[in-house]
């Protein structure tokens, strides 16, 4: 089956105006006159008065039952939006659509991993009948609103069948990620004490099966989970636990076709969603319903620039929070079509995203700098062989995207006319919030753009003082705060406050995440986490600057750097560097590269080593585990590494090290 999507999209111009870069591109004319925002002075416009700026798109986006009584307060640390109303996720989501001409419009279309099985593909109608089938299955397991469910599925449609039956019902979802291991699922049922786990059989990757119910059946023991329903999408024969588990698709068969949407309370839970808990105890981060769904319509709208002849795809897994916002929520509020994948993005040749884009005329492309360096190596060869002429909107999201990586993705997938949004926000955030918007720009390597409207957010010094421009320090958000933003880490008030109310106080939003002020209008470039920062000789220094450094070298596809104690100057630069296919590792391409960072940074930036790798310890949603790089330069236990997608580099890595220490 093949669906195509969209129009060939326009060239964006470009000027030269950036002193330190000479990069600076602009929407088109063309570009500008299709945006839904295009007027630069709607940030002035949001930023007099935020909170009826929300209050304003909270009405025109979304189904109400019962329009709210107040619009915002505050008690700080602690906020509410849209205060008495009454909303519903699902209703928003399907519903809504299905007496319009979105009935049969395609919601998503789902690609497989084996190439040989046939695509999904369901309309707002279908997703609509399926959403209220499953939420009256969720009923018939005794679930109902304020109970908490365990989704722990692959990359099917089921997942977002169960998410909106959960919200439908006013259940609340936690989704965990497939890859995770069943120790790592125990301690986040555990901690939601969860009543249902929704899991799966088994799925593809990498052309292998993988047996998700037997990490499910090792996840479960000593929670609350009473039932498991399990979708059959790998036809294995896993065991079935009479009286406990139940097969999705025998449940579905008895379940009435309507469940009446329950009326939640702007401020009622949606979700909890736990961190990767590569570092003590998973929090779990709490978003509640209005406010959340006003920013994912919005920031999905605008940011994507989404149309109804668009086609949408988010490469993100749904156990994270961009999968979450932008494969599930935000393009299904919209009524727009999204795409989801299955599988590895490689399998079975470096070029199945460039083939998927290319059969289906994807539009608009959201992905992670870390899944485009990985194409960085394997060459331009590879998209080359692929029509890419449908993209006209490309996206970054999850990290800092280099230079180097930024202008490949921009020449090599974009045909050097669909601007990058580079995205900046985070799990607490629930959706984007800074970022240059299609039809304003400017688009520029390594700067992520402005503020959202109706948000604010700016860059402080140690004591608090606003930096300056050109000047780097902490990013914060003041009040009134995002609709979206996490209302609190589940039983857990305590590391709330502590974790973000507390460095300046308890009505600033401390992001943990360094930014510099790139220029007047208050365009941002991110540093990275601000535990990412080395102190050489006194001196601050993001490990992410040093990277892009790095990157800028034709032979770097990827860097990561770290800090090594040092008994003079107590901390020196070291970097672990991944070459691109054709160059090989010397003593002369090691100077070339330390000379490049010196140029471009200084000397305080010279790496004292520079360490050649196959790959960089990464976990399974392509970060890069620089926990476990900083532990090995301190001969450290590298601790827990069931979350990598590839613990087999760690050896190579202590190899490497232990090595270089010997000399």
């Amino acid at each position: 089956m093949e669906q195509k999507h969209g129009k060939i999209a326009e060239p964006i111009k470009w000027v030269v105006e950036d002193p330190e870069r000479k990069e600076v591109w602009w929407p088109s004319p063309e570009l500008k006159k299709r945006a839904w925002v295009s007027d630069e002075s709607i940030y002035e416009q949001s930023g007099k008065d935020p909170i009826a700026f929300w209050a304003a798109l909270a009405r025109e986006g979304l189904h109400w039952f019962k329009e709210w009584d107040k619009t915002y307060e505050q008690d700080p640390p602690y906020f509410r939006w849209f205060i008495g109303g009454k909303i519903n996720a699902s209703y928003n989501a399907v519903d809504r659509h299905i007496s319009t001409e979105k009935r049969y419009k395609a919601a998503i279309i789902w690609e497989p991993e084996p190439l040989d099985e046939p695509a999904r593909v369901l309309t707002y109608y279908d997703l609509y009948r399926e959403i209220n089938k499953f939420a009256n299955a969720l009923k018939s397991l005794g679930v109902g609103k304020g109970d908490r469910v365990g989704i722990y599925l692959p990359m099917i449609p089921e997942v977002q069948i169960a998410m909106l039956a959960c919200a439908r019902i006013g259940a609340i979802h936690s989704v965990v990620f497939s890859a995770f291991s069943a120790d790592s699922l125990r301690s986040r049922l555990m901690d939601a004490e969860a009543k249902v786990l929704i899991t799966a059989d088994g799925y593809y990757r990498r052309g292998k099966i993988i047996n998700l119910k037997a990490e499910a059946d090792e996840g479960i023991k000593g929670t609350t989970v009473e039932k498991v329903v399990v979708v059959k999408r790998a036809g294995l024969n896993v065991p079935m636990l009479e009286g406990r588990d139940l097969w999705w698709h025998e449940l579905m068969k008895g379940a009435a076709a309507y469940c009446e949407p329950e009326p939640m309370d702007s401020e009622d839970t949606l979700f909890i969603l736990y961190t990767s808990g590569t570092t003590g105890k998973p929090k779990g981060v709490v978003h509640t319903t209005g406010g959340y769904l006003t920013q994912a319509y919005w920031t999905t709208k605008w940011d994507f620039d989404i149309h109804d002849d668009d086609l949408f795809w988010c490469t993100a897994d749904i156990g994270w929070i961009t999968g979450h916002t932008y494969a599930c929520y935000g393009p299904l509020l919209l009524g727009a079509t999204m795409l989801m994948y299955e599988g590895a993005p490689d399998y079975p040749e470096p070029d199945r995203w460039w083939a998927i884009i290319e059969k289906y005329g994807v539009s608009i492309f959201y992905t992670a700098p870390t899944a485009i360096r990985m194409f960085v190596k394997y060459g331009e060869e590879w998209p080359r062989k692929h029509d890419l002429s449908s993209l006209r909107i490309l996206g970054t999201v999850g990290e800092p995207i280099d230079r180097e990586a930024w202008l490949w993705y921009f020449y090599n997938i974009g045909g050097g006319r669909c601007p990058i949004i580079d995205t900046w926000w985070q799990t607490e955030t629930g959706g984007t919030l800074i970022n240059s918007l299609p039809g304003i720009g400017p688009f520029i390597p390594t700067v992520a753009g402005r503020s959202f409207p109706g948000t604010r957010h700016v860059v402080l010094d140690e004591n608090g003082r606003r930096v300056g421009v050109g000047e780097t320090g902490s990013l914060v958000q003041l009040s009134p705060f995002a609709p979206g933003m996490l209302r609190g880490i589940y039983k857990d008030p305590e590391r709330y406050k502590e974790l973000y109310f507390s460095k300046y106080g308890d009505e600033i939003y401390y992001t943990h995440d360094g930014a510099k002020v790139w220029d007047e209008t208050y365009n941002i470039r991110l540093g990275g986490r601000e535990d990412d920062v080395m102190k050489v000789a006194g001196h601050r220094l993001a490990t992410a600057e040093v990277e892009t450094a790095l990157t800028d070298h034709e032979a770097v596809a990827e860097a990561a750097v770290v800090p090594a104690p040092h008994e003079i100057k107590g901390e020196v630069p070291v970097a672990f560097v991944v070459l691109k296919k054709g160059w090989e590792p010397s003593e002369a391409l090691e100077k070339e590269i330390v000379a490049k960072v010196v140029k471009a940074i200084g000397p305080t930036a010279k790496p004292q080593a520079v360490f050649f790798v196959h790959d960089l310890p990464k976990t399974r949603s392509g970060k890069i585990m620089r926990r476990i790089l900083r532990s090995l330069m301190k001969g450290e236990p590298v601790g827990d590494t069931t979350t990598l997608m590839n613990p087999e580099v760690v050896e190579e890595l202590k190899a490497r090290v232990a090595g270089a220490a010997s000399k």
